[in-house]
């Protein structure tokens, strides 16, 4: 997968999801991830075209200021291939409900 790659960084569980909330709203991405990363961080992972990863993390960073931290944002265009066995990071898959 060569999609683009958007990370937002925050303080916080409930900041993440109204970062993610507000990034898959505001553009065609899917949500990749969510990490626990330590110190009560939480990141959110983001994939898609270049132009719709950049207009859902500029949405999610200011979604997410508006109710708390965000320690960073980063946007790679054409994140290399060599960092898929070392981070997963295509998007997850909806799950499926026992008996539906």
């Amino acid at each position: 997968m060569n999609d683009a790659l958007g990370i937002i960084e925050t303080q916080g569980f409930t900041p993440a999801v109204q970062a993610a909330d507000a990034a898959v709203k505001a553009a065609n991405v899917k949500l990749a991830r969510w990490v626990k990363v330590g110190g009560g961080r939480v990141s959110i992972v983001v994939r898609g075209d270049v132009a719709a990863v950049k207009a859902a993390v500029e949405s999610g960073v200011q979604a997410a200021r508006a109710i708390g931290t965000v320690h960073t944002e980063v946007i790679i265009p054409r994140p290399s291939e060599k960092l898929q066995p070392k981070f997963p990071l295509d998007p997850m898959k909806a799950e499926k409900k026992a008996g539906r």
